[in-house]
């Protein structure tokens, strides 16, 4: 069996059902808490705790590696950051989020393109 969104492979019993699709479990857990960047509360959250030293003031090592990509380019499309990092952009989505809510990246529109850019 197969998923219909990132065509996986699921194995027996292991499919999730959602709006008359067949997905993984990873899918399933995207379509049911999708990643927001744009959310005040988060933002808020992270700055407070950046502000008193706490756990968003460091970054894990995927953060740290999109944010030296996004220094070396200047800004670049989100699937060009997934290739080079050889990542599921749904995967990636969450920590591009997580860098937006510490305000460290923000989007831009470059020739009708979206690009992550250092903020």
């Amino acid at each position: 069996m197969q998923c219909e969104k990132c065509m996986d492979e699921i194995e027996q019993g292991e499919e999730r059902e959602h709006n008359g699709r067949t997905l993984c479990e990873d899918c399933y857990m995207d379509a049911l808490s999708p990643a927001r960047t744009c959310d005040p509360w988060a933002v808020h959250t992270a700055k407070s705790l950046v502000k008193e030293g706490g756990a968003a003031s460091q970054l894990n090592d995927v953060q740290a590696k999109i944010l030296s990509i996004l220094e070396e380019t200047g800004g670049t499309e989100l699937k060009d950051i997934s290739e080079r990092l050889q990542m599921k952009p749904s995967d990636l989505e969450r920590e591009i989020a997580s860098l937006r809510h510490m305000e460290k990246i923000r989007g831009e529109l470059r020739e009708g393109r979206r690009v992550i850019r250092l903020w």
